[in-house]
Formats: C-alpha cells, structure tokens, sequence
C-alpha cells in the first residue's frame, strides 16, 4: 500500500481520479469496514486506486487536547488493517492547528482537489469536516459536484439496538466487555508490543509468561483474560493478566503479561500482537504463592475450555 502525507509528499501517478474512503477510522470497526468495503469495490468498477485519507495526529488533539480520547489503534496498526482490507493507498494529512481553522471549502480545494484529484469521495453517515466541524456530508457533496467528483454516504452499522461507534468501543473495553467490544469491532481489541523481561516468577511456578511492552493507549480494566498471541503469524491461545501482581507487590506498575499454551520458546525481544478474548475474572491479591497457583491453573482451564468451543 503506497503511503502519503500531506503537505509534502505528491501522489503516485496511478492515484490519478482515485476512489477515497474519508475519516479517522479508529479501530476499524464494522462500519468503517463497510465504508472500506464499498470503496475497494467502487474502485475496481472504475479500474481506479481504491485509497483512504486519514489524519494524524487526531483532530481532537489539537483542537480540545484536554477532551481528546484515548485511541483504538496506533497509525501504524491502523495502516496495517486498511492495507490487509484492500486499500491500494493511505493518505495522511498532518494535522495542525493552522489546518484545524481551515473553511470546508478551502480543505476540499486544497487537500481532495488540488492534491488528489480525487473521483469519488465515500464517508460514514455522521461524518463533519472544517473549522469547528462545520461542514457535513450535503455541503461536502454540493462542493464535490462544484469541483468536479462524486460523494457517497455510508448508512451505519447497527449491532443489537446501537450503531457501531469508536466511543462505543472505546467504553466496552474500558469496561473490561472485550468480547462485545469485539463484536463491534469485527475483530477482537489487540494491542502490539515487544516482549521484555520480567521478575520470572511466572516460570517459576509453571507458567511462564511473556510480559509485553506496548504502545497502544487502551487497556481493559486489570484482571485475567482469555486471549490469542500472534507471534510470526501463527495465533496461541493464552491467559493474559493486566494489572498489578498484587500478591507479590503493593505498588508495583502496571504490566501485561500472557502465559501462552504448550509453548516454551524464548520470545524476549520479540513483537507480538496480543487480541482479548473474554474476561475471566478481576485481579486480587492471594495469601500465598500456592494458592495463586491453583487459581491460575482454574484460568487455564476455563480459557482451554473457552477456545474449545471457538475458532481464533
């Protein structure tokens, strides 16, 4: 997938009247994934780059730092999936406080016109664009057809009795509901990150574990999870602990670390990407190292049966 950054970078030659997915796409979630889908498609009608525009930082940081949520996705996952759904190109427009006073016209003059020569233009169903947020979708399509391109609006998913929303998402699994996060999502809520060492007590009692250190701004509440570890492509199932270790420390920091079944290869230094399942239960403190042991061993049990019952 070919990447570009506005101002800066000029576009591919073969993005030339290409088909554009518009906005932030956080998590990726079942309704971005369906303006992505409509996308690809469109493109491939018209024998055109199927691309994405997206912003970076987000807009929130810049212009109400203090309300800005914390992200579903680091830039680089987020690229990661939109390339893996079928996206020929990203572009990244650097978002300033000088951008953040644009008018709607003068970013669409500017950024879809004059940079892109886009062809069409496809957005969510509450998409807001330009200073203070306001321009919408009919004022973006009155434009488009001043300049010259098509704009298409997205309907939203629905799961249950809500549309599916990044804030949604975001709330689940601040909740610890990472299994319903996950139906939102399409996908389960996975944070990436380098194995590093730990105290190994793990190993010590039986089940080592390979302690993560990420990027990614969300984590579930602290407790035991059912979870699945890439490392190299190929998904383990583990438990994962988030949290921290109560029954050895008293203010230690924060850690994630998973014990992944039937494996015992050496991971330090490794990335991986770590996707929640379910919730088993919170973190506690033990009287003793042997009764935290029995409890671990009942987490592996409950997870093994879990992922008997599913398919990672």
């Amino acid at each position: 997938m070919d990447i570009i950054h506005y101002p800066g970078d000029a576009p591919p030659p073969q993005w030339t009247q290409a088909v554009l997915a518009l906005g932030n796409f956080d998590g990726l979630h079942r309704g971005h994934a369906k303006i992505v889908e409509r996308v690809r498609r469109r493109a491939l009608e018209l024998a055109a780059t199927a691309a994405v525009l997206t912003f970076d930082p987000h807009p929130p940081r810049v212009v109400r730092p203090d309300r800005a949520p914390a992200l579903l996705m680091t830039l680089g996952q987020k690229l990661d999936c939109l390339a893996q759904a079928g996206m020929g190109g990203a572009a990244i427009v650097r978002f300033t406080p000088e951008l953040s006073r644009w008018e709607p016209e003068t970013f669409v003059r500017n950024v879809l016109v004059d940079w892109l020569s886009v062809a069409e233009v496809w957005v969510g169903d509450n998409f807001l664009f330009g200073h203070d947020r306001s321009g919408n979708f009919s004022l973006l399509r009155s434009l488009g057809a001043r300049f010259g391109f098509r704009v298409e609006k997205v309907a939203p998913v629905r799961y249950k009795e809500f549309v599916v929303s990044s804030t949604r998402i975001r709330r689940l699994v601040d909740e610890g509901d990472v299994d319903e996060a996950g139906a939102l999502l399409g996908h389960h809520y996975f944070i990436d990150g380098e194995v590093v060492p730990g105290a190994g007590r793990g190993r010590g009692q039986g089940f080592p574990t390979a302690n993560l250190r990420t990027e990614n701004e969300i984590l579930p509440p602290d407790g035991v999870y059912a979870a699945a570890v890439t490392v190299d492509r190929l998904i383990h199932p583990a438990v994962t602990n988030v949290g921290l270790r109560p029954t050895f420390e008293m203010n230690g920091e924060r850690v994630v670390e998973a014990h992944l079944f039937d494996y015992d290869e050496d991971l330090y230094g490794r990335r991986v990407r770590l996707a929640f399942v379910r919730r088993l239960r919170g973190e506690r403190a033990f009287p003793d190292a042997r009764a935290l042991q029995r409890q671990i061993v009942a987490d592996c049990e409950q997870a093994r049966a879990l992922f008997g019952r599913m398919s990672l």
